[in-house]
């Protein structure tokens, strides 16, 4: 999968979360050698991510410190990381609007 924003990654580990560094890092790499074609293929290896819809997933990270919000184009092989933040920031959203 091509991953668009990693620069959002880094800025959030970079703004006060370095805890999350290592975590996103090893998502980051994971999911760029992943070939996934359906959000079945994402919940067989991340049983934990909650499926918004056809198109979103949410992530947790860091041992389920962190939110990762994920859009997906599974004909393109594209995820675009949307938001990434504490329980409380992602409490703080609509995640429908992302």
């Amino acid at each position: 999968m091509r991953i668009i924003a990693r620069k959002t990654l880094r800025t959030f580990w970079e703004s006060g979360h370095a805890a999350a560094e290592q975590p996103l890092k090893a998502w980051f790499a994971e999911v760029s050698k992943a070939n996934w074609t359906s959000m079945a293929d994402i919940k067989r290896r991340y049983r934990h991510a909650s499926v918004i819809d056809s198109e979103r997933v949410v992530f947790n990270i860091g041992g389920n410190k962190y939110r990762l919000i994920a859009k997906l184009w599974f004909p393109g092989q594209t995820v675009w990381v949307k938001f990434i933040g504490t329980h409380k920031q992602y409490d703080a959203i609509d995640v429908g609007e992302l």
